[in-house]
């Protein structure tokens, strides 16, 4: 694995933790579909995740990396904030601008009539997980093993919760249980694009490490605040869903650190 390129590494990591999205479905080929509150307890502790990686494996090495480019010492601080606003900005134009579908609050964006149902779920889907991806790969181009591993585990780990999430919304539907899965799984595989691309910007252009970090923090805060946590608060299960977000940013600050 040292071996490899990091734009490699970058597609295989994000390849991975987008694989998990698939495994995470799984338990509806067999029936086993976890309670709802299971399963807002398993959405809070990826978003817990994903908050932990935004801010731990992300926002703070963009600091690190901005520091030493510039004498005023403002100038880090504004670059890492421009980036985030700029990442939540370019999902929110991404959520406002193509046709998808919410699991409870149903469809947002253009019109989109010609569009089948299922097509609207796996947009969404791609809208969540494409930043994912995207920071996965930047974090394997910016520093590696030690940069990107913390991160594509924790993206991993916070993706099988989402897999279930999707398999079963698309199963309340009418969805086939084989079918239910295999577009779950699909969803995940946006992330490798996502991986790729974050890779190679980073490896091709030093200088905009710190914006492609930050930014794609900024992707997975929209994504948390958005979507996540309100999915998880719908049905009466904050607690439980909020437990499940402490035990995930606690993990992944806990694995950075480890791994990192």
């Amino acid at each position: 694995m040292e071996n490899l390129s990091p734009i490699m590494l970058g597609f295989l990591g994000s390849l991975a933790a987008g694989s998990l999205t698939a495994v995470g479905a799984i338990p509806v080929l067999f029936g086993r579909i976890p309670s709802r509150a299971t399963r807002d307890l398993s959405l809070g502790f990826a978003a817990g995740v994903m908050l932990s990686a935004s801010f731990f494996s992300l926002i703070i090495p963009a600091l690190d990396a901005a520091e030493p480019m510039f004498e005023n010492g403002a100038m880090p601080a504004a670059i890492v904030c421009v980036s985030i606003l700029l990442g939540m900005g370019a999902v929110a134009l991404m959520n406002e601008r193509l046709p998808h579908e919410h699991f409870r609050t149903g469809r947002e964006g253009p019109e989109a009539a010609s569009l089948r149902r299922v097509w609207l779920f796996i947009i969404a889907i791609t809208i969540h997980n494409f930043p994912e991806g995207l920071a996965v790969g930047v974090g394997f181009g910016s520093g590696g093993m030690e940069g990107g591993l913390p991160l594509a585990i924790g993206i991993g780990l916070q993706n099988a919760p989402e897999g279930l999430a999707v398999a079963v919304s698309l199963l309340g539907e009418g969805y086939p249980k084989l079918r239910a899965w295999g577009i779950a799984a699909l969803t995940g595989m946006v992330e490798p694009i996502g991986g790729l691309l974050g890779a190679g910007i980073i490896t091709l252009s030093e200088p905009l490490l710190p914006w492609g970090l930050a930014f794609a923090a900024g992707a997975m805060l929209y994504v948390i605040s958005h979507e996540i946590i309100p999915e998880t608060h719908r049905s009466g299960h904050q607690n439980k869903a909020t437990l499940g977000l402490a035990v995930g940013l606690v993990l992944m600050l806990f694995l950075d650190v480890w791994l990192g």
